[in-house]
């Protein structure tokens, strides 16, 4: 069951079990709940009604004004009536949509909440087996907790009623359709059909046009991303100019499709003048009916406008339906976790307890295999017996089962021949929630909640006091360094225990276990991430702790166990020997004394180099080599982070001026589209007409219906029938010629901005690449993104606003025209009805957006407690984390029933005060017919060109976020392209060397990364290179190699002094023709996706078949070319996947010499490699580096005795030079003899 399953089976069985799927939405409601649901269901029904309704009173009000006002006296009554009737209306209406606004929004959190925590619950109570079948576990249960919680509750709080709303709306029109008018409404319903059906099929083109870009895109980004993660090969090899070519022309589709997606939108937007011709129909048909049938003018136009209400509310309706598909799928796959019951299972109370516990562990015959990989077995046979009392220790290489035990023990799982017993009864047949607080487990990667140091130790036992806590911790040797803490035992430890060091955070670990006073103590590799320091403190504690408890130890130190009562040698899950330490040492061939040996060697090694990494590195604080990956990184990413922020001090007060021209240049950027703007600004400008000629058309018409001469009013219903026809086409023609115009704009624009953005970042300095925030995947999301962004800025926004403004202008300007008074009044109510439709959407904008971050908060724990379940399920802390939970969610609760009231108040008010707005105008146009300032034509006119000019605006006014949105976007790629780079590699005035003789010096210079400027590199450090000769680097790593080479290429500049190449300074030159002469092999050789025959002439593109090839063969890598079924045209595969390490190298040795390059730089060039691979790699090194400048970092000093000169590095300092021969004869004070001696003292094993 992948990330697939469910989308297949909703297609399978669509119907009926849609709509039980559906009800899974459902599935967590309580009493107070349906309530709500109900409360809310009412309410939405009544909203949708109020629209038909209104529909109702505007027929009587329309035959009121029509029939003119001769009999003054009930005409003023009538009118009065009438707006009396709207208000009441108005009332209702509130209080509708207050409680669809208020139940939903308020139940749907309160499902969705009860919901997460009962899913929480139920990831937390399977067993590990679970989350070792389904490897993406830990993100399927982020997801689930955050976005699949979020689609059920958005499908509660706004879908489920905006569906019943506009179903409701659409029966109810055609209900007072039929009431009014049956022959005209029975006539007009297929017509509805026209309304939903081009909507829909243009959604769906829509979509699949939206997809088929985001999948185009992926070209041109993966051009880019290879181009931003491997940043010093495209320089090193002056790729800049191909890599920009390469992905403007990637961009080239991307930009078709686009402009067909303005095009595609222009019909669906343009197709929705079906609504105008189907006018044209009603008013026809109306017509004859009134003349034939006698009936009123104000019915014959409530009905025509019902069915056009109608048709479209359905549309509208419909739409949701995709939401529920959505929101049913994911309540579906949290409900498969819900019910699953795992095989050991947590949270059942089946089981015994023994009274008293001593402590013997066995194992009887196990066979064993984890489920996730049943075909290898772990344990055959296996069995060992721990007395009580007694510490057992476990040894082997990694993969004999060591682990495993520990596992067994603590029942992560079940072994599937043979059985564990405590005390001599089957585990199996003990309750787990007892059997696990019987142990303590002390895990390799302890892992520490994002709490305080007390709230992680109290995970051991929940209702410690105080003083049990402090003992654990003293018990630990964990109580000095706490109380040495600012906060003490409140000290936040960080995600993942971040903020405290490896010993620390095992000492907290120690003392969580201890706290159980457990009788078992089970200790994976304890100490094994620690340095020396920490492990000999965090190792008295655990012999404190394990002082009279059974104890299994798992050690890859043995110097940590000499004193345990029994080793047990472990290999493929048996037990090999078992004795105490002296026992089995005397065994000089056996198994443990070879461990012991090996150990004792490594060491040595490693003490060595320890020494050399500790001055260097920040990095590694606290640790020697494997202290855990996380730490360092987030080590590094702190340090990284604080030194920006010096950086940008002083660069931020340029970026904040930008925004202002920003606009401007972006059209400027636009200029040669101006054709296209042009066109698409006339067509903008027309569909904002449109609206408003329509309204007034059909405000004559209405008056039509109310004439009594028949003649008359055929011809004139002609003339309007035919306008409206005409209305029909030109908005579909206008609206295409709109939304291709500025689609070509915008695509353009998208397209030229990712071109100068990506030509620009390719000439930034390397350091810029360094520092974290313009990591590649940041470049290349902003690349995707932004772009993407602007392009709606210029496309969609700038149509919109012209739009609106010609269609605010124009009916402004007719409405005053036709009657000033009435129009006045209108314009002057405007504000209220946009404000009120701005306001609906803006909240729920903003609504959504804070329930996502308070949402942030939970999802956050849940992905803590999953990623450490083991931790969580050895203690039995579920409940814990589940309480935890809670509280987590107390923030996004309050937040929410704030969201329901104003939801509630902003849905409620919008829709009411659009009556009354309704009832202000009949009232006040009543008191002007009465008076004779106003005839009845006039007044419906003015009537129906402002009620629509609103909503226009209220539309366009909700963009205005967007608009933010893109300022930002905007301002972050100009603050890119203005970017002045600190190195520019493209000096116009430099000097442009033929070819270089390839003389280095380095004179005297100062050096520090510039994300980590407080670790020095060099001080005053000189070398020189002499032309034609190989020179070799070695030393520890951190003495500053690898860093020489990077100073060579120029990726950096020394803080002080200079290199100079030739005897001129390199910062003279221009660099890209300087880089041209420098052929880099590095150590993780970069290939691009692409043939192996472009890899090679990468910036070299003009190179022949001949020269590639001979290149090739000078590297050794002709033959296993040729012998590829493509040949040159292999395809390399991402990062050159699809090749082994040697051929990669090979490949990448051959594209540095096809540059012909004065000075060779090799990086480690075979360091990767396995012993055959390097022996053919060395051999191409050697005939290249023949009368060539080279310079040779290695690690194994085998591979570079032939060198001229041998340089010995130590923390930035040259300790000797020489030949191999002259160095090695300084006998044992040397330097290099050391180093040499460990590797071949290493090599013998």
């Amino acid at each position: 069951m992948g990330k697939d399953g469910p989308p297949e089976t909703v297609e399978t069985k669509k119907a009926a079990p849609m709509l039980r799927s559906f009800a899974s939405v459902f599935m967590h409601a309580d009493a107070v709940d349906v309530a709500l649901m109900v409360l809310g269901l009412v309410g939405a029904m009544g909203d949708g009604m109020s629209t038909p309704i209104t529909m109702l009173i505007a027929s009587r009000i329309f035959n009121d004004v029509g029939s003119s006002p001769d009999q003054l006296k009930q005409f003023r009554s009538r009118m009065n009536e009438n707006a009396r009737n709207l208000l009441i209306l108005a009332a209702a209406n509130w209080t509708m949509a207050f409680l669809e606004g208020y139940c939903w929004t308020r139940t749907a959190e309160r499902q969705s909440s009860r919901m997460r925590a009962r899913y929480l619950s139920a990831v937390l109570r399977q067993d590990v087996e679970y989350f070792d079948l389904r490897a993406s576990s830990t993100s399927e249960v982020i997801a689930s907790v955050s976005s699949d919680s979020l689609a059920v509750q958005d499908a509660l709080s706004e879908k489920v009623p905006n569906f019943v709303v506009n179903t409701t709306m659409f029966v109810g029109s055609y209900a007072v359709g039929f009431a009014l008018l049956w022959r005209l409404t029975l006539v007009g319903l297929p017509s509805s059909l026209l309304l939903v059906v081009p909507g829909f099929l243009y959604g769906r083109i829509l979509i699949g046009l939206a997809r088929r870009i985001r999948e185009q895109y992926t070209r041109p980004g993966a051009i880019a991303e290879q181009a931003m993660s491997s940043v010093r090969t495209v320089y090193a090899f002056v790729a800049e100019g191909s890599t920009a070519a390469r992905f403007s022309a990637a961009l080239e589709e991307s930009a078709r499709l686009g402009i067909k997606q303005g095009l595609a939108k222009g019909v669906a937007l343009g197709s929705e003048g079906i609504a105008f011709a189907i006018y044209a129909f009603n008013i026809w048909y109306g017509t004859r009916l009134i003349m034939s049938h006698g009936y009123k003018g104000g019915a014959v136009y409530a009905a025509s406008a019902s069915i056009v209400i109608g048709g479209s509310a359905l549309g509208l309706g419909l739409s949701n339906i995709k939401y529920f598909a959505e929101a049913s799928a994911a309540a579906e796959r949290m409900l498969e976790v819900i019910r699953r019951v795992p095989k050991i299972d947590s949270e059942s109370n089946a089981g015994e307890e023994l009274a008293r516990v001593a402590g013997e562990v066995e194992f009887k015959d196990v066979e064993f295999c984890y489920p996730s990989r049943p075909e290898n077995p772990i344990f055959k046979s296996f069995s060992l017996r721990v007395p009580a009392g007694h510490t057992v220790a476990l040894v082997g290489s990694s993969g004999s089962g060591k682990s495993t035990a520990i596992a067994l023990v603590e029942r992560f799982y079940d072994p599937s021949e043979g059985q564990v017993s405590l005390d001599g009864v089957d585990i199996r047949r003990l309750r787990l929630k007892w059997l696990r607080a019987q142990m303590g487990l002390v895990s390799q990667e302890p892992a520490l909640f994002a709490t305080s140091i007390r709230e992680n130790i109290l995970f051991g036992k929940e209702d410690a006091t105080e003083e049990e806590v402090v003992a654990a911790a003293k018990a630990a040797n964990a109580h000095n360094f706490i109380s040495q803490l600012p906060q003490g035992y409140h000290t936040q430890v960080g995600e993942h225990g971040v903020q405290m060091s490896g010993g620390q955070k095992q000492r907290i670990a120690i003392a969580r276990a201890i706290i159980k006073s457990p009788k078992i103590l089970l200790l994976d590799e304890a100490t094994s991430a620690l340095d020396t320091n920490s492990e000999r403190v965090v190792q008295e504690a655990l012999e404190l702790a394990s002082m009279g408890r059974t104890t299994i130890v798992i050690a890859h130190r043995l110097s940590t166990i000499q004193n345990a009562n029994t080793i047990a040698v472990m290999q493929s899950g048996e037990v090999k020997e078992l004795g105490s330490h002296d026992e089995l040492i005397a065994n000089e061939n056996g198994l443990y004394s070879s461990l012991v040996h090996l150990q004792k060697t490594k060491e040595s090694m490693d003490s060595e180099e320890v020494d050399g990494t500790r001055s260097t590195s920040l990095m590694r604080q606290s640790s020697s080599h494997g202290m855990s990956k996380r730490l360092s990184t987030a080590s590094g990413s702190i340090t990284t982070l604080s030194i920006m922020g010096n950086d940008e001090g002083n660069g931020n007060n340029t970026e904040l001026k930008l925004p202002v021209p920003s606009f401007r240049r972006l059209l400027m950027l636009n200029a040669p589209e101006w054709k296209q703007a042009l066109m698409g600004s006339f067509s903008a400008v027309v569909v904002g007409g449109i609206q408003p000629v329509y309204a007034y058309a059909m405000g004559s018409m209405v008056s039509i219906y109310f004439l009594t001469d028949h003649k008359e009013m055929k011809d004139q219903t002609r003339i309007y029938s035919l306008f409206f026809v005409g209305l029909a086409l030109v908005s579909f023609l206008i609206n295409i010629a709109q939304h291709y115009n500025f689609g070509v704009m915008g695509e353009y624009l998208t397209k030229r901005i990712r071109e100068q953005m990506i030509s620009k970042i390719l000439t930034f300095e390397i350091g810029w690449f360094d520092s974290d925030e313009n990591s590649s995947g940041a470049i290349c999301a902003q690349l995707a993104q932004d772009a993407n962004v602007v392009r709606s800025l210029v496309g969609d926004r700038m149509s919109l606003v012209i739009q609106t403004a010609s269609a605010v202008l124009i009916a402004c300007i007719m409405s005053l025209a036709i009657a000033w008074r009435l129009a006045l009044v209108m314009i002057v109510v405007q504000p209220l009805i946009i404000i009120c439709f701005y306001a609906r959407r803006t909240l729920l904008k903003s609504m959504s957006k804070k329930s996502l971050q308070a949402q942030s908060e939970c999802s956050k724990l849940a992905v803590e407690a999953v990623a450490n379940l083991r931790t969580v399920t050895a203690f039995s802390s579920q409940d814990r984390i589940l309480r935890l939970f809670d509280q987590a969610q107390e923030g996004p609760r309050k937040e929410s029933i704030r969201q329901s009231w104003f939801a509630g108040l902003g849905l409620s008010t919008s829709m009411s005060i659009l009556r009354c707005v309704w009832a202000l105008t009949f009232w006040y146009g009543g008191v002007l017919m009465a008076q004779h300032r106003l005839t009845s034509k006039a007044l419906f006119q003015t009537f129906l060109i402002l009620i629509s000019t609103g909503r226009v605006i209220a539309d366009a006014g909700s963009m205005t976020t967007d608009l933010a949105k893109g300022a930002d976007a905007v301002t972050s790629i100009f603050s890119i392209i203005d970017r002045k780079t600190e190195i520019d590699p493209d000096n116009p005035e430099g000097y442009k060397p033929k070819n270089l003789e390839g003389k280095v010096d380095i004179i005297e210079i100062d050096f520090a990364y510039p994300s980590r400027p407080d670790v020095i590199i060099f001080k005053g450090f000189s070398l020189s290179i002499q032309p034609g000769k190989s020179t070799a680097l070695v030393g520890q790593s951190g003495s500053g190699k690898s860093t020489i080479i990077g100073l060579i290429e120029r990726f950096y500049d020394p803080l002080v002094g200079t290199i100079e190449i030739d005897g001129i300074g390199i910062k003279t030159y221009s660099l890209r023709a300087l880089r041209k002469h420098i052929g880099l092999v590095s150590q993780e050789p970069t290939l691009f996706a692409g043939t192996i025959r472009e890899n090679i002439v990468y910036g070299t593109e003009t190179a022949t078949e001949e020269e590639t090839q001979s290149a090739a063969r000078y590297a050794n890598a002709h033959d296993f070319i040729s012998s590829l079924k493509d040949g040159y045209d292999t395809w390399c595969g991402e990062r050159g996947v699809q090749l082994s390490g040697g051929q990669k190298q090979r490949i990448a040795i051959a594209r540095a010499i096809l540059k012909q390059p004065a000075i060779l730089l090799l990086d480690e060039a075979t360091s990767a490699l396995d012993s055959q691979s390097e022996k053919v790699v060395q051999e191409a090194l050697d005939r290249v580096m023949v009368g060539r400048t080279s310079v040779v970092v290695a690690h194994r000093l085998s591979t570079i005795q032939n060198c001229d000169l041998i340089t010995v590095l130590e923390k930035g300092i040259v300790v000797e030079k020489g030949t191999h021969a002259s160095l090695m004869a300084k006998g044992p004070s040397g330097t290099y003899f050391g180093l040499v001696n460990l590797q071949q003292g290493g090599s013998h094993h």
